[in-house]
């Protein structure tokens, strides 16, 4: 018998969807799953990252309803963006028509994989019913002063023609296209997120079921520095530069100071100098550069004297003033002292620029020398030129220091973050319009709740210049005031789309309520999402911003809870001749084909198969005609089913079911089908009984849910195959029988030893070779042959 892959999946297809197969309703009687991927952004095709990571997602979902649990697993789309607005200028096009197109079509390539989504919670943030409780979320977040407009030094990407938070600049470019980003001063909306800081960073601490990298990357951007505000003298002057650090056990040691290129006393500092003209250059050079490129560690550093000096506190030496583009505003003071000796970044500026260096911290056991010293020490050890505090640990030295230091009111211990505000302007059609009013008599004035949602107009212009469409809408930007009904005008600006994605997964909860963001009482049911699926790269912005909404959330009492997503899996890329797949590369595998030819039960074993998810996978079409190979060796077991199983092959059964259930619980995909085809070779060695078949094909079902439903229904079951439980473990059937091994050397008992008998001749082997007791007889002597009596004896012939 040959499985016919393409009717097959048709027939499950159009099944599920026409009985609702997989659609999820509160039940408090049973225990609920919520499993969740990042929905994605219609680009209109489905790519393999995205078969991967929903496969994934698919399998556990599949696994706890055969356990038992409420599964709610839904699916949307994160519609708005650059993208839509760029397709629709090179399409003559709108983007509302372009992103709905891709929408449908994406709908239609999911549905395809078989994956088992509640397709009546679907939501797409483009819609005003979405995006109306985007702007109710402004407002309740502008009634508490956590939405705020300032004038500020933004990252502008020229290409997108908008502004970007800092999360949104990689490597010194645009996250999303790639061109390089400037800085430009205008007047943005942000939130405060800082106002969070400490609970975003202290609640990283209930977030057990994340990966570790996760964590460290979120604690990093978060930033908490504690140390001193060390306050410098100008020279011949009684102004102040205060410099922070987190050492000041090396405050002795510190020969130069360094100041941001934006700080606020710089411009006073070089004017008139011999340095003027080059500083002004170096200063607006570094106004073009991104700030997150500039505080790189794998990035030259370039500075330039400022012709001024400074007297250091603690020891009334006067040290140079620099200017350097790896000191950044947003963070401390603007302005940090260098210590050559146990700064790394410190010692290569100097050595740069020749400037002094003097040694505060020897190692333990020996002494530093500057002529010898080829790098930084940054280690512990004792305090040396370091006035009263030689001789003491540095450990000690810092507390001792920063005391002193406030005590003689010459430093302050202070605590800085590196979390900046979030910066949610953009300068672009395609995003939720920000609900504000600019009346010349009311101020700033936001749009009454009870006139939400402010839509998009539709008949806005593109053409691709001349900046924001919607400020060319006159009957959009003209309004009256809601206050004094007063001529006024409204905000062009619309939100960041990871806005949208910071509470969607609320909004699944209940996704036709209209009297709000979300039902209180089914988030109450559903929420926290139990498992949350998606790429690393979403890290710091996506998941950084989630948290922060979910935390504003409870404090406006509509939920109980801190954290959003219980259980996170970042999934590894899909690569092809070893690079990330992309249309550039050309090195795309369309999984619409590849469904085609084999089916979308084989793309998922093999995606499952060929790596563990967090891992990065190889695309290897051959790794794929091996998954479709299997599948039809598997079919073609219920020709020639028997009565009953022998004893051995109920054993192999029960130890799958139990590493299968605990691999799936731990997504283990891999392993789990290891086990899965050797039990196939056992039954193909044995033969197999109707019972034994079946419980194979419910522990493949997650994995290839068409395939198992047919096969479910070949052996005369009614019910869909997920409507049954995962096979139970006969513990009795786990026990192995041990059998005791005599060892022989050159015929000569020499030990005993007691193995399962299940154990494999290689496994035998290697146990006997490692065993302690043999080495005085086989030590540095070649063995001839291994000669083994199964469950008897071996003898070792040297």
């Amino acid at each position: 018998m040959f499985y016919e892959f393409k009717k097959i999946e048709e027939k499950w297809q159009k099944k599920w969807d026409k009985e609702k197969a997989y659609r999820s309703l509160p039940d408090p009687k049973r225990k609920k799953f919520y499993l969740l991927e990042m929905f994605p952004y219609p680009s209109g095709k489905i790519h393999m990252g995205h078969v991967r990571n929903y496969t994934i997602g698919d399998v556990a979902s599949r696994f706890k309803m055969l356990q038992g649990y409420n599964v709610m697993h839904p699916m949307g789309f994160d519609a708005f963006g650059q993208p839509a607005e760029n397709a629709a200028i090179k399409n003559k096009t709108k983007p509302d028509l372009w992103t709905h197109k891709c929408i449908k079509d994406m709908e239609q390539e999911l549905k395809k994989m078989g994956f088992s989504y509640d397709w009546e919670r679907e939501i797409s943030t483009c819609e005003p019913s979405y995006y109306k409780w985007n702007q109710w979320i402004f407002l309740k977040m502008f009634e508490r002063g956590l939405a705020y407009k300032k004038a500020s030094a933004v990252n502008w990407c020229s290409s997108c023609s908008t502004t970007l938070a800092n999360e949104e600049v990689i490597d010194g470019a645009c996250w999303r296209c790639h061109t390089k980003v400037e800085q430009k001063d205008l007047e943005q909306w942000y939130l405060k997120i800082t106002e969070y800081k400490e609970k975003l960073l202290d609640d990283l601490t209930q977030l057990n079921e994340w990966p570790e990298r996760v964590i460290a990357m979120q604690n990093n951007w978060i930033g908490k520095s504690s140390g001193v505000d060390i306050y410098f003298r100008l020279s011949n002057s009684d102004k102040i530069i205060s410099v922070f650090t987190t050492r000041p056990d090396t405050i002795f040691g510190a020969t130069y100071i360094v100041l941001a290129p934006e700080h606020p006393l710089v411009n006073g500092l070089i004017k008139g100098k011999p340095q003027e003209k080059e500083a002004l250059k170096f200063i607006d050079k570094v106004a073009k550069e991104s700030k997150v490129v500039r505080a790189s560690s794998d990035v030259k550093k370039e500075g330039i004297f400022t012709g001024s000096f400074a007297v250091n506190p603690v020891n009334n030496e006067e040290v140079p003033i620099w200017i350097a583009d790896y000191v950044l505003m947003e963070y401390g003071t603007g302005a940090i002292m260098a210590v050559p000796t146990h700064d790394q970044r410190d010692f290569l500026f100097a050595k740069e620029h020749n400037l002094p260096m003097r040694i505060v911290i020897n190692p333990t056991t020996y002494d530093l020398q500057l002529i010898t010293m080829r790098e930084a020490y940054e280690g512990d050890g004792k305090q040396v030129n370091s006035g009263e505090f030689d001789g003491l640990t540095n450990t000690e030295a810092k507390n001792k220091i920063a005391n002193w230091m406030e005590q003689k009111k010459i430093g302050k211990i202070q605590t800085h973050w590196r979390l900046r505000d979030w910066l949610i302007s953009r300068q672009r059609y395609w995003g939720t319009p920000i609900p504000i009013i600019y009346c010349e008599k009311c101020g700033v004035v936001p749009v009454p709740y009870e006139d939400l949602p402010v839509e998009l107009p539709k008949d806005a212009p593109f053409t691709g210049e001349g900046g924001n469409p919607l400020g060319k809408v006159k009957k959009f930007v003209e309004v009256k005031c809601s206050k004094c009904k007063a001529r006024a005008r409204r905000e062009t600006d619309t939100m960041a789309t990871f806005f949208d994605s910071s509470w969607y997964f609320l909004r699944f909860c209940s996704p036709k309520f209209n009297a709000g963001p979300f039902d209180v009482q089914d988030a109450k049911y559903w929420m926290t999402v139990d498992q949350y699926i998606g790429g690393i790269e979403h890290a710091i912005l996506h998941l950084l911003y989630s948290r922060f909404f979910t935390k504003f959330f409870q404090d406006i009492k509509m939920i109980d809870f801190s954290e959003p997503f219980q259980r996170l899996l970042t999934q590894g890329m899909v690569l092809k001749d070893k690079e990330v797949m992309s249309k550039s590369k050309g090195n795309i595998v369309d999984p619409d084909s590849m469904i085609k030819n084999y089916g979308a039960d084989a793309l998922r074993l093999f995606i499952l198969f060929a790596a563990p998810p967090e891992t990065e996978l190889e695309w290897d079409e051959r790794g794929l005609e091996g998954a479709f190979k299997f599948l039809n060796r598997v079919w073609r077991i219920q020709d020639n089913l028997k009565e009953k199983s022998d004893p051995e092959l109920l054993k192999i059964l029960h130890k799958t079911i139990k590493k299968v259930g605990d691999d799936f619980q731990e997504f283990k995909f891999n392993t789990a089908i290891a086990s899965l085809m050797e039990l196939t070779n056992a039954i193909y060695q044995s033969g197999s009984d109707k019972e034994v078949f079946a419980k194979l094909i419910i522990m493949l079902s997650p994995i290839i849910p068409h395939f198992a439903e047919e096969a479910w229904q070949q052996l005369g079951n009614k019910e869909s195959i997920f409507k049954t439980v995962w096979p139970l473990v006969d513990k009795k059937l786990l026990i192995e029988e041990n059998v005791t091994i005599v060892i022989q050397v050159n015929g000569k008992v020499r030990t005993k030893i007691d193995v399962a008998v299940s154990i494999s001749e290689d496994e035998l082997r290697k146990m006997v070779l490692a065993d302690e007791r043999l080495k005085p007889w086989i030590e540095n002597k070649p063995i001839r042959n291994f000669i083994v009596v199964p469950n008897k004896l071996i003898n070792l012939v040297l």
